[in-house]
């Protein structure tokens, strides 16, 4: 994960380039950041290794700033999501189920795709992801299966699991596919669009109406559906979780909210905007947090709610911004510099919090926009 000088950095360049912060600064982390490595193998992700420096340096670049940095580290960037994509064509191609690390966007190539758009959005790779992601909503079982294509044969954990010996469908943010949902809706919304992209979106979107639950707060979506779950028609899950960026209803309204955007579906826009806010007024829900960082804490349920709140077209979640603030500022300590779940992370989103827009887009990397 981004922790240490990778995630300080990407703080100190946020800020500098928001002009709130010295690029003095923001060079030595870069510098030391570099220093510890650019892992190019089999655990680089946009929050590891290569693809995550590349991130990094993407937010400093200006013409002439970082150029021999960005040229080694895109190149790097390129190798890896061109692996993986071979990879998960070649299991594709023998009909086998996919793990979550090949597609989620913490360790796969969801999260590789967001770098991409945000970095090259006209470039081949990024539609080489997409098209990916679209072969990735198909089925690939006999007809008369009727599993999606990113049911995966694993558990949550990523692992083997007798607690789960058929799988599960993943639908968060972090690991599921909430996520895929949002990159192929962003690329959309950005008029970038390669065949069956339409198809795709709207097959994860009915997914996730058959499985929408509600309750007197509003519309909620379980953590994954069991394959028992999925033959009753009965989820287990008894309500909604704490609200989330990684699994929660927050992660998911926005993917949905970005999904209703692309495709002029307002019903769905409108059904997202209302779940989230269901979620800003639920005490019970609220109660459920229990950190400040971004990928379940209270940095994640503000940084998701702001993007929501600055495409919506209701003025009570704007209202209800304000009274998470507090919890932020006076929450629990991180436990370490981290992005998803130190400090750094707590502190871009408070940088948000009081009123400063992301000037270099860094919330990209959790796919908000």
């Amino acid at each position: 994960m981004i922790r240490g000088a990778a995630a300080l950095a990407l703080l100190a360049v946020e800020r500098a380039a928001a002009g709130r912060g010295s690029w003095d600064t923001a060079h030595h982390w870069l510098a030391v950041a570099t220093r510890e490595g650019a892992e190019t193998g089999k655990h680089a992700t946009v929050f590891y290794g290569a693809p995550a420096l590349a991130f990094t340096f993407h937010g400093a670049a200006h013409p002439g700033r970082y150029d021999r940095a960005l040229t080694v580290l895109d190149a790097a960037t390129t190798a890896v999501t061109r692996e993986r994509l071979e990879a998960a064509h070649a299991r594709i191609d023998r009909r086998e189920r996919p793990a979550l690390a090949e597609f989620d966007l913490v360790y796969g190539l969801t999260g590789l795709g967001s770098h991409h758009l945000r970095r090259f959005p006209h470039g081949q790779v990024l539609r080489d992801v997409l098209a990916y992601l679209v072969r990735l909503t198909e089925p690939i079982g006999p007809p008369s299966c009727d599993l999606p294509g990113w049911w995966t044969d694993l558990a949550p954990s990523g692992e083997l699991s007798t607690q789960f010996p058929d799988g599960h469908a993943n639908h968060g943010m972090a690991h599921g596919i909430a996520g895929p949902l949002a990159l192929l809706s962003l690329a959309m919304k950005r008029g970038i669009t390669v065949d069956g992209h339409t198809q795709a979106i709207d097959r994860i979107c009915d997914w996730l109406d058959q499985w929408q639950q509600c309750t007197t707060t509003g519309a909620w979506w379980p953590e994954w559906i069991t394959l028992e779950e999925h033959r009753t028609g009965t989820v287990h899950q008894q309500g909604p979780m704490r609200p989330s960026w990684c699994y929660g209803t927050p992660g998911l309204a926005r993917a949905q909210q970005l999904a209703g955007q692309a495709t002029g579906d307002d019903a769905r826009r409108r059904l997202a905007e209302t779940a989230l806010l269901g979620c800003l007024t639920d005490p019970a829900q609220l109660a459920r947090i229990t950190d400040g960082g971004l990928c379940h804490g209270w940095a994640g349920l503000l940084q998701t709610a702001w993007r929501i709140d600055g495409d919506a077209h209701d003025p009570e979640i704007t209202e209800q911004l304000n009274f998470l603030l507090p919890h932020l500022v006076g929450g629990p300590q991180a436990p370490h510099s981290g992005l998803l779940d130190g400090s750094a992370g707590l502190a871009l989103a408070l940088h948000t919090a009081t009123g400063t827009a992301p000037a270099t887009g860094w919330d990209s990397c959790l796919l908000l926009n």
